[in-house]
């Protein structure tokens, strides 16, 4: 054999090894993207059976999901199997709020399916509409003979097939709101960036106030303060996110806690919730205000690392009430232990903030709308879920708000799946953008 073919079969063995090398660095750079992009020496996908990361869903998302909807509907079943007990339900049978979670996560499943379909553009098109739809709801619940009142509070109107709670369409139609207004008015914005900053904050910001405080003071009229503090934060988040000047945002923050601070002043039973959450183990409170929460932090303790066992929970039977809803993630401390909590933090945690990622990658392609709209969505999931914990481990005052995806409530899982399908929508979007170059 010539030398020079021995140095030819050299070059191309040192070729071969940089082609190679050259290939894994471009699958490493292509796993930070949240799609895998076609290589450039075949020019289309593989034709081969596409996988759901192909077909553009995300995969990690919906699996999370997914799992904290079955766990949710195990837990329920469990928090909720001896409640025929109680005289209050002994008309019910042990599957009765199973099966009414069963119907909700079917009709949550078919209006997510549904909502996955609608493009993104035509959301941003009904935004207004949807919010406006929302705060007519948000109003005839409170006709007498229509709202359905529980508990001393107006929240419901039937469906016939279902109570729905227009609350928890006011979350997403604020989203959605804010989301378009913050779109609108970054032009307005720009032409207006020579006046003085009163001016620009009364002509960017005040109409949204104005609107958030219709939507609050409709809430705090059923009364509903858990759901307005979960939209004021949403739109509070979109505000900043959108791009609204630090100095106006913090003040608009110090405004609405001087505004909750003054609602709560103003309510006696608010005022002896706060007392109750700093002392709920003194002999006025335990069995008052403090019970839900003494019992919570019990059935906590009781778990201890591992828990007493799936189905093993003692508060769980007609100590602990709203176990199945407003309390369930004690039920899960005191069955599945602090191993249980934990789990359950960190995916919310990862949730949240893959939501988030989601939001951030559409503000990158240019965008806007779609990607306030994901972030407003991770803040209202991460929000809610932060506060249901808090209050459950004793760290927030008593709030009614359930756990998202898991607490018993159709309203609640019927708007949390959609919602989900509309930030899936997004990131679909995001992918087509980045394969063909348009949506």
């Amino acid at each position: 054999m010539s030398s020079t073919t021995v140095h030819q079969n050299k070059l191309g063995w040192m070729q071969r090894v940089w082609t190679r090398l050259q290939s894994w660095r471009l699958s490493a750079d292509e796993s930070a993207l949240p799609v895998r992009m076609p290589t450039a020496t075949h020019g289309r996908m593989p034709k081969t059976t596409p996988t759901l990361a192909q077909l553009g869903i995300d995969q990690g998302l919906l699996w999370c999901m997914l799992f904290l909807l079955l766990w949710g509907l195990v837990m329920v079943y469990s928090a909720s199997i001896a409640m025929p007990d109680n005289p209050r339900f002994a008309n019910y049978k042990p599957t009765h709020f199973l099966n009414r979670h069963v119907f909700a996560l079917l009709m949550g499943t078919v209006a997510s399916v549904v909502a996955f379909q609608i493009p993104v553009r035509w959301w941003e098109k009904c935004a207004p509409w949807l919010f406006l739809g929302a705060l007519l709801m948000l109003f005839v619940v409170l006709i007498p003979g229509i709202g359905i009142g529980v508990n001393g509070a107006r929240r419901w109107v039937s469906l016939g097939f279902m109570n729905f709670q227009p609350s928890e369409l006011a979350k997403l139609a604020t989203a959605l709101y804010a989301a378009d207004y913050i779109r609108r008015k970054m032009d307005v914005q720009e032409k207006n960036k020579y006046m003085g900053d009163a001016e620009r904050f009364v002509r960017a910001v005040a109409p949204m106030a104005v609107a958030l405080a219709i939507a609050g003071a409709l809430l705090l009229a059923e009364p509903d303060m858990g759901a307005f503090m979960v939209i004021a934060v949403v739109a509070m988040g979109i505000l900043f996110l959108g791009g609204v000047n630090a100095r106006m945002f913090f003040l608009i923050a110090v405004i609405l806690v001087m505004v909750f601070v003054a609602i709560i002043a103003a309510s006696p039973f608010r005022r002896e919730r706060i007392f109750a959450y700093l002392d709920p183990w003194s002999a006025e409170h335990a069995l008052n205000k403090g019970y839900q929460l003494s019992h919570s932090l019990i059935a906590v303790g009781r778990g201890g690392l591992f828990g007493v066992g799936l189905g093993g929970s003692v508060e769980k039977l007609h100590w602990l009430p709203e176990a199945h809803t407003d309390f369930l993630l004690a039920v899960i401390g005191e069955e599945l232990g602090f191993v249980g909590i934990v789990v359950l933090v960190i995916m919310f945690f990862w949730l949240t903030r893959r939501i988030i990622e989601i939001g951030r990658q559409a503000i990158l392609l240019e965008r806007t709308f779609a990607g306030l709209v994901a972030q407003g969505v991770g803040l209202w999931i991460g929000f809610q879920a932060f506060i249901n914990i808090g209050v459950n481990l004793g760290a927030l005052p008593t709030k009614g708000l359930t756990l998202p995806f898991m607490s018993y409530g159709g309203s609640a899982i019927l708007m949390n799946m959609v919602a989900m399908a509309v930030v899936l929508r997004i990131d679909y979007e995001n992918r087509l953008l980045m394969k063909r170059g348009s949506v």
